[in-house]
């Protein structure tokens, strides 16, 4: 797993985690002769010097039991790194990798304590080997209050899709350019201001008798909207004539969604 900037190739966070995985526990095929070595087995092969079931089955047999072995002894490695102690709390601060990317986490989780451990993503460019303490302090700034516009709080954060402003619960995505540890109030309101000028263009119809359902024109076209639900509309329907009944009869005859499998 690599990264790439200005056509340059450095390994990722979680590159090297796996890296290092696999030299621990599979040193054998990570050992730069291996491939040499099984390019010479097949050689003699080719030439009758070996039996090509008895090659494949001195490698695949070890091989296989240590894939077995890893799987039910090994934890699943994080790459975490101690940078020091929260000033605040004396909590031990660490970063690692978490199911989404790197992660810093003030705290652990214990029985002994009701207190839970604190999470913040590790912002672009920043690396588990290279982060400080100072830098991983700086991450817990967030979510941060910025203000307040029409009486309702105004907050920052960064979650799992990016930074986001948040108001009125609902979320507002930053733009590239923005930075949501410097962001103010001012320009937040401006992204909200544009969000909602957005959202109001792709409304085609609505409904008073019934709120919640909206048809809406979408990225691939307009569709139905209806208690936090999408449902496409079929081609050759005009979306501006319908009716709610008809609208209700679309989400009432929708296929169900599939349920995803379980890894």
């Amino acid at each position: 797993n690599t990264g790439a900037e200005k056509n340059k190739m450095f390994p990722t966070d979680i590159g090297m985690v796996v890296n290092d995985f696999l030299i621990k526990n599979f040193e054998l095929i990570m050992d730069f002769n291996f491939t040499a070595k099984v390019e010479k087995e097949f050689d003699d092969i080719a030439i009758g010097k070996q039996v090509w079931n008895k090659m494949i089955e001195s490698f695949y047999q070890p091989f296989h039991e240590k894939v077995e072995s890893v799987l039910e002894k090994s934890e699943r490695s994080k790459g975490e790194r101690i940078l020091g102690a929260d000033p605040e709390t004396g909590n031990q601060i660490s970063v690692k990798i978490g199911r989404f990317g790197p992660i810093a986490q003030i705290g652990e989780a214990t029985n002994d304590s009701d207190e839970k451990p604190r999470f913040a993503s590790l912002r672009p460019g920043q690396s588990l080997e290279t982060i400080t303490l100072e830098d991983a302090l700086e991450l817990f700034r967030l979510p941060r209050e910025l203000g307040e516009f029409e009486n309702k709080k105004v907050n920052v954060g960064i979650g799992r899709f990016g930074p986001y402003i948040r108001h009125d619960n609902k979320f507002v995505s930053l733009t590239k350019e923005d930075d949501p540890f410097t962001v103010n109030i001012s320009r937040a309101i401006e992204l909200i201001a544009l969000k909602r000028e957005k959202d109001q263009k792709s409304i085609i119809k609505l409904f008073d008798e019934e709120p919640e359902l909206k048809v809406l024109q979408g990225r691939w076209g307009p569709y139905i909207s209806f208690k936090k639900k999408n449902y496409k509309i079929s081609k050759g329907t005009v979306p501006e004539n319908l009716e709610l009944a008809e609208c209700m009869e679309i989400i009432k005859n929708a296929p169900k969604a599939k349920k995803a499998r379980k890894k």
